[in-house]
């Protein structure tokens, strides 16, 4: 049995380890390492649901760790590497709009502005500790949606969307109701795992302007075939 003082101090850990993870895909270029990235944030979400169940004792959490660890750090991973070997690509060739640098200092500035606005809402009702963990949510939020902003290949925006959905995940651990959320994950997770398929079947090795002509050429293509 975990000690709950023993867990409480894990989720703190976890909570920056998570952060840190998302400050790490931020800046690497390198496709697996990226895909590493994920699959290690994904499993510390793992843990931080064990953690959060050693202090509450709800058999949900445990669920929500279960599909996280079945879903986030094994299959879609899993896929994602599948799609790299099939794509042939290997790295992202360059970032858009902001440098790697420039976008870690607009993570770090998002988070303290989130952090003071959810301190000055939640401290009436004495949720310190509560206002840090939905600023650290939100900001993970905010960097997966850097994540999409600064890259161009399709790939590197769906690591941006799983990145974003971790945040929700993250959220919802602590505020939403957990039967709710283990419904929403599942269908996060399905529709994550379409869009994979998607990138294999076109084989997307480009950006997203490059996919949405590859999707005219295949609706024109279709519209022939009907006549």
């Amino acid at each position: 049995m975990i000690d709950p003082v023993f867990a409480l101090d894990l989720i703190k850990i976890l909570l920056v380890l998570i952060v840190l993870s998302a400050a790490l895909i931020i800046t690497r270029r390198d496709f697996i390492a990226l895909t590493s990235l994920y699959a290690a944030q994904s499993f510390l979400i793992v843990l931080l649901s064990v953690g959060l169940f050693a202090i509450d004792r709800n058999p949900l959490l445990l669920i929500i760790a279960a599909i996280t660890l079945l879903s986030k750090v094994v299959i879609i991973p899993f896929i994602l590497t599948k799609v790299q070997r099939r794509l042939k690509m290997k790295r992202e060739i360059e970032f858009s709009h902001l440098s790697p640098i420039g976008a870690i200092l607009l993570a770090v500035v998002a988070f303290f502005f989130i952090y003071a606005l959810f301190s000055g809402i939640l401290s009436g009702l004495d949720k310190g500790v509560l206002s840090t963990v939905v600023s650290l949510a939100i900001c993970l939020v905010f960097m997966g949606l850097i994540i999409i902003f600064t890259r161009k290949q399709t790939i590197t925006n769906v690591i941006g969307y799983l990145t974003m959905e971790n945040g929700v995940l993250l959220f919802s651990l602590f505020v939403a109701e957990l039967s709710l959320l283990i419904e929403v994950l599942i269908l996060l997770d399905l529709i994550m795992l379409i869009v994979l398929v998607a990138l294999m079947a076109f084989g997307i090795d480009s950006s997203i302007e490059e996919f949405h002509s590859q999707l005219n050429v295949l609706d024109r293509w279709l519209g022939r075939e009907q006549r």
